[in-house]
């Protein structure tokens, strides 16, 4: 009888001890449904089979020459104002024409030892730049209103130096033939506007190194790099 009683004891006292362990089973979570796929966007517009399409242009070129412009008018970095007439082949091939001019009064100066010394005397510097480059558009499915592009060609520039009191033949006004490279992005804004931002690489030699600071800082390349902002009109 005793034995029968903690038998039945001992079941009752383990079955509640059992039951708080034995964790409730979870019913399945439904299976998430696939994101649909990206629909392709559709495709681009037939553009036009050619325009002309007149910009004006503003740019601030680091000029390679660092040290001449930095003696002549206290920094390398100086301004360009200009503009041209760029012709667009069925939207994805460009042909640019740009001229463009750089004017600033500073003052002579001569290198001795890595240190220049300013000397007072006026110098006014005059770079005009007559440029063609040729290049690719990619017009984009997705970003319509962006286009990209890259391009390349040849310029003609003509740089003079003048000084109140040189000799006519103690100016400097020479013409040489240079080398650009240009990268950047057109943004349309209106139906006729696109505003452009680009960078843009020039070398010219044959200019600079024959004379003054220049020849002093063994610089004769009259390019640089520059930063160039552009207001289009046409499609």
């Amino acid at each position: 009888m005793n034995v029968t009683l903690a038998a039945f004891l001992t079941l009752a006292l383990a079955a509640p001890a059992a039951a708080q362990t034995q964790q409730p089973t979870q019913p399945p979570r439904p299976a998430q449904p696939a994101r649909p796929a990206q629909p392709p966007p559709p495709p681009l517009p037939p553009a036009e089979k050619y325009s002309f399409r007149p910009f004006f242009v503003a740019s601030g070129q680091y000029f390679a020459a660092s040290t001449t412009f930095n003696a002549a008018f206290g920094s390398a970095f100086q301004p360009f104002w200009g503009g041209g007439l760029e012709f667009v082949y069925k939207g994805n091939w460009f042909v640019d024409v740009t001229a463009s001019r750089f004017s600033k009064t500073g003052q002579r100066s001569f290198v001795y030892n890595g240190t220049t010394f300013p000397l007072g005397i006026s110098l006014t510097a005059t770079d005009i730049a007559f440029e063609t480059t040729a290049g690719r558009r990619f017009r984009l499915r997705r970003h319509r209103k962006m286009t990209p592009y890259v391009g390349a060609g040849v310029g003609l520039y003509s740089y003079s130096e003048q000084s109140p009191f040189n000799d006519p033949s103690e100016n400097l006004d020479v013409t040489h033939a240079g080398f650009v490279l240009v990268g950047g992005v057109a943004f349309r804004v209106a139906k006729y506007v696109e505003l452009s931002g680009d960078g843009q690489y020039t070398y010219v030699p044959g200019i600079l190194g024959t004379a003054g600071v220049s020849q002093q800082a063994g610089e004769n390349n009259l390019g640089g790099i520059a930063a160039r902002f552009r207001v289009i009109v046409g499609k």
